[in-house]
């Protein structure tokens, strides 16, 4: 067996095979190979999106957290300054409460005085009328107006005293 090489034919063949790997690699590889670059860059595109994305979205949370904590701190300061104004309130009704206690104690105390006062000259004026009565009484004699008027006074006196 003879191994021999047809130039002829080995000619035509790469001939051939240049043209058909052209054709190929002009109008399917390269579309290919670009299509492939560019599903590539997408890829990268969205891995970098994607960190970007995680990024915002750390920062978005770090802001919420801040949000949330300057609300429950302004939350806190809000109630802690109605607790002072209730506390304020409180004691400006108790000291209103206490004062119109104490009005209300100099009025009783007033009154108290004023019906005393009324009541000892009532007294007085009983005793007074007593004591001419039954002096008028022991002695028997119709007493005059100016003894009515001396024995009034005599027992003021002693009243008083």
């Amino acid at each position: 067996m003879e191994l021999g090489l047809d130039w002829r034919q080995l000619l035509t063949q790469l001939i051939s095979f240049s043209f058909v790997f052209f054709i190929l690699w002009r109008f399917a590889y390269k579309p290919i190979f670009a299509m492939l670059q560019a599903r590539r860059e997408k890829i990268a595109e969205s891995l970098a999106n994607a960190e970007k994305i995680k990024a915002d979205v750390a920062r978005t949370e770090a802001e919420r957290q801040k949000i949330l904590a300057d609300a429950g701190d302004q939350a806190n300061k809000l109630i802690d300054e109605a607790r002072q104004a209730a506390a304020r309130v409180r004691e400006q009704e108790t000291q209103k409460a206490i004062a119109a206690a104490e009005q209300i104690i100099a009025k009783a105390r007033e009154a108290t005085a004023q019906e005393r006062l009324q009541m000892l000259g009532d007294l007085k004026r009983e005793v007074g009328r007593l004591v001419i009565k039954t002096t008028s009484a022991v002695t028997g004699k119709v007493l005059t107006p100016d003894d009515q008027r001396r024995l009034a006074e005599e027992t003021e006196k002693q009243l008083a005293a």
